[in-house]
């Protein structure tokens, strides 16, 4: 028995060692059953009835989940056939959803070239009323009628883009409408209107105002142009008013009874004219604003904001002086002759006038020979021609240096314009305006000064001679009463 133990030995030993590996590997697979506990051999028969308990164990467990392969194999089975039967009846469904696809497609083709065939020339009339509506309503939207009638032009949007679809065709109505639109928008363009309406200032303010609109030309408020403006479908202020001449207009317009005719200034154009027209610079920018250039810290002269620059600036200054220069001059000999002129008709000579002082020399110089007397006769009227000829000196070289000033301006603005044009090129005529402006700006600045210093030069000068000439004649009467005297005294 013990050989036979030792023999057996090493053989029970291995098949406890495989049997350690297969337990440890069935661990690690299944977690082993609630009711078996695992225990360790204390002999070979224990070891035996371990094993035997395992084998039976693990035989069960293998045979449950044989039966669980099973029916789950069955239920697979049954799916994997649903879904067979379920793709057979779509195949089927699909067939004939593409043969009643394929009909209607017939169907339809037919059906498009019956309606085709019973439309005829009624297409070509939907077409042009597709395109009336269109730009009948870009009409209506920029129109300042739409002013006092606001949204005509939402429907036709709706009917041109109703008829832009094949199945949809207008109706009576809408084309009556269309008809009827256009009608009214012929109809009020000659019409002259006063409705009340609301008016968007430059500054952001509503104001609630009657408008009077002339036509499909003008809008009127307060005696002030307003446009239309076809973005916000509202009426807006303009940034400024056109000329005087055209706001006069406005003003006679809106003070008008009904049925008044008045002179009113139309823009045919529907507002292109008007925009051009507040675009023009006015006087006051050509020729700039009294120390606006040093208000805005561009110059230290008055008037340098204008288009004329500097040289303009001057070339006003010197105007304005030589106008003031020669409106005094022309008050002071005007009130000099006066007084002269009455004291001509006076014997008492009167020191307030320069006649008067001549007159007083002569008195005081009464007794001398004739040469003497006619010397001294002289100097006084020399002692009054520069009190008579003040400052029309300085007149005259205004009106001579005012169109020089403008040469000058003028040859500065070839050369900005010419220096734009390097830099620039003439592709752009804007960065050449600024030169060309100061070109002819200062040019008819020089000549507006100087034209009218040139006349006021010439009345102050003859103004001045006369009352010189008085003198002189005066004096020389004196001389020759005094000559006759002394020939008679010696005769």
């Amino acid at each position: 028995m013990k050989s036979i133990a030792k023999i057996l030995a090493p053989a029970v030993t291995g098949l406890a060692l495989s049997f350690g590996a297969l337990t440890g590997v069935a661990e690690e697979a299944a977690s082993p059953p609630s009711d078996l506990t695992v225990n360790k051999a204390n002999s070979l028969d224990e070891l035996l009835r371990l094993v035997e308990e395992r084998r039976v164990v693990e035989s069960r467990e293998h045979t449950a989940r044989e039966q669980e392969f099973r029916r789950d194999k069955d239920a697979q089975s049954r799916l994997l056939g649903n879904a067979r039967a379920q793709r057979t009846r779509e195949e089927q469904r699909s067939e004939r959803l593409e043969t009643q696809f394929e009909e209607n497609e017939i169907r339809i083709g037919d059906l498009q070239e019956q309606l085709n065939k019973r439309l005829g020339s009624l297409r070509e009339l939907f077409g042009v009323l597709q395109q009336v509506a269109g730009d009948t309503r870009g009409l209506f939207e920029g129109s300042i009628i739409s002013a006092e009638y606001p949204n005509r032009g939402e429907w036709l949007g709706e009917l041109a883009a109703k008829m832009g679809t094949a199945s949809k065709l207008a109706t009576i109505e809408e084309m009556e409408q269309l008809w009827f639109e256009l009608q009214r928008e012929m109809t009020e363009s000659g019409k002259v209107t006063r409705f009340p309406s609301t008016v968007t200032l430059t500054n952001g303010e509503k104001l609630e105002t009657d408008v009077i609109r002339v036509g499909a030309f003008n809008l009127v408020a307060d005696g002030q142009y307003i446009n239309f403006s076809p973005e916000v479908q509202a009426l807006v202020e303009i940034a400024r008013q056109p000329a005087s001449r055209y706001t006069n207009t406005a003003e006679d317009l809106e003070d008008a009874d009904p049925g008044e005719l008045v002179a009113f200034a139309v823009d045919p154009t529907r507002g292109s004219l008007l925009s051009l027209l507040i675009q023009a610079a006015t006087f006051g920018e050509q020729a700039g604003t009294p120390f606006g250039g040093i208000i805005k810290g561009e110059c230290y002269l008055p008037f340098c904001d204008g288009q004329g620059g500097p040289v303009g600036s001057v070339i006003i200054l010197a105007g304005i002086i030589g106008v003031l220069l020669a409106l005094e001059r022309l008050f002071t000999l005007s009130v000099i002759g006066g007084k002269v002129n009455s004291q001509k008709k006076s014997s008492t000579a009167d020191e307030g006038n320069p006649l008067g002082r001549v007159l007083k020399v002569y008195e005081a110089n009464k007794s001398v020979d004739v040469e003497t007397l006619e010397l001294k006769l002289s100097e006084a009227i020399l002692a009054e021609t520069p009190k008579l000829t003040r400052n029309i000196t300085l007149i005259q070289v205004i009106s001579v240096v005012a169109p020089l000033l403008g040469l000058l301006g003028t040859v500065i603005g070839m050369i900005l314009t010419f220096q734009a044009i390097t830099l620039f090129g003439t592709g752009d005529p804007k960065t050449m305006a600024g030169g060309i402006s100061t070109a002819l700006v200062t040019t008819v600045e020089g000549l507006v000064v100087a034209i009218p210093t040139v006349l006021l030069h010439a009345i102050v000068n003859a103004r001045s001679k006369s009352i010189i000439h008085v003198l002189e004649e005066q004096s020389a009467g004196l001389i020759a009463e005094a000559a006759e005297e002394s020939g008679k005294a010696l005769g």
